[in-house]
């Protein structure tokens, strides 16, 4: 690991505004992580800090291209998954989730169907998790508690569960939601695994290289070790719900989906190395054949546009995104995610044209406020003049 004193590594140009202690002040937020990734997008400028290695002991170097366990930010994933199919017109937004599903499986009706909108904004009425998982997994809580609980378990799990409310009249975050749309959506594209779905769709036309919804990183490229109350995690499994925990990624890649979230229409796809950007790439490109295609265009754009209101708030939904209004009328879009070993957190501002991802190998925790100090952190920013 780097020496406590050692500067964090850097890309050169830092956009002003951004603490050069910040990766050490996460790092504090992160109490028994051995590694913190930073990146931010400002203004048409990119820079990445890096802090500590992959491990504790016999680890590498952390850089803008290592591997993280996302945890929920696979739900952001999935939402992009869906605005692309919907602009395709392989799947409306409203179409009812059981269309999409393997026939037979009986999907639980209060009032009205879940849609797919329902399940990708928290308003399906189904339970944060499948009945029957933490019961299965009681000897996994610790470490890997999705890991026995497979897509055949989800679907008996779904015929046997009691909506909480009806469909599109209450928000409550949903694991279980999410992942049944990455199922549905699978299903709509003939049955396709997730993590291959994903990939063909979205991954590979943003030219995410460090991207991917299986455990195992691409030839050549590093992952941290995760760490929960001081001890090394096993990889995170989530086999039955995949579309709400199962991709792992990197500053960099996450940092680009940001980018092109903020200007769909102008989206830059870093070089395999991450020392520069390869161009503005549009449909047909030579480098990226097909990347920005008008669905992906489209599902760009799509994946932001607010759809409720939460109750007693000003705050706002998209598919999957939290929106914080701020003073000035702009919107703050959020979202964080955790597994037992990695925490992580990616927020943009299209108006300020700024992006922020903070990454850290620790669990999440009542005494690790990282998501709080990054939340911190781009608010900060977008107070301050580019």
């Amino acid at each position: 690991m780097t020496p406590p004193g050692a500067p964090a590594a850097a890309a050169p140009g830092l956009p002003e505004g951004l603490p050069r202690e910040l990766p050490e002040a996460l790092l504090s937020a992160a109490p028994g992580a051995s590694a913190v990734a930073v990146g931010l997008y400002r203004r048409g400028q990119r820079s990445f800090l890096v802090r500590g290695s992959t491990a504790r002991e016999d680890g590498v170097p952390v850089e803008p291209s290592t591997r993280f366990e996302v945890g929920s930010l696979s739900k952001t994933f999935t939402a992009l998954l869906l605005a692309e199919q919907a602009a395709r017109g392989e799947v409306g937004h409203h179409d009812p989730a059981a269309r999409h599903l393997p026939a037979g499986t009986r999907v639980p009706v209060r009032g009205t169907d879940i849609t797919l909108t329902h399940l990708a904004t928290h308003t399906s009425g189904l339970p944060r998790l499948p009945p029957g998982l933490l019961r299965s997994g009681i000897r996994r809580l610790p470490t890997n508690p999705y890991a026995g609980f497979t897509r055949a378990d989800v679907l008996r799990a779904l015929a046997r569960t009691r909506l909480r409310a009806r469909p599109g009249t209450r928000v409550r975050y949903s694991n279980f939601g999410v992942g049944l749309l990455g199922h549905a959506l699978c299903g709509a594209a003939g049955g396709l695994p997730y993590e291959h779905l994903l990939a063909a769709r979205v991954l590979r036309p943003l030219g995410l290289h460090d991207t991917s919804a299986i455990a195992d990183p691409p030839h050549g490229g590093t992952q941290v070790t995760g760490y929960g109350h001081g001890r090394p995690r096993p990889p995170f499994d989530i086999p039955g719900l995949p579309g709400a925990g199962a991709v792992r990624s990197s500053a960099r890649d996450l940092l680009t989906v940001a980018e092109a979230l903020i200007s769909p229409g102008n989206a830059e796809v870093t070089d395999v190395t991450g020392v520069g950007v390869t161009g503005i790439l549009g449909p047909g490109s030579a480098a990226f054949p097909g990347v920005l295609s008008a669905p992906l265009r489209t599902a760009l754009e799509d994946v932001t546009r607010p759809r409720l209101v939460l109750p007693r708030t000003t705050s706002q939904l998209a598919l999957v995104w939290n929106i914080r209004l701020r003073a000035d009328g702009s919107g703050l879009y959020h979202h964080s995610g955790g597994t037992r070993g990695c925490t992580a957190f990616v927020a943009f501002s299209p108006r300020h044209d700024t992006a922020l991802v903070a990454l850290a190998n620790c669990a999440p925790g009542l005494r690790a406020p990282f998501v709080q100090r990054a939340y911190d952190t781009v608010s900060d920013l977008l107070r301050t003049p580019a």
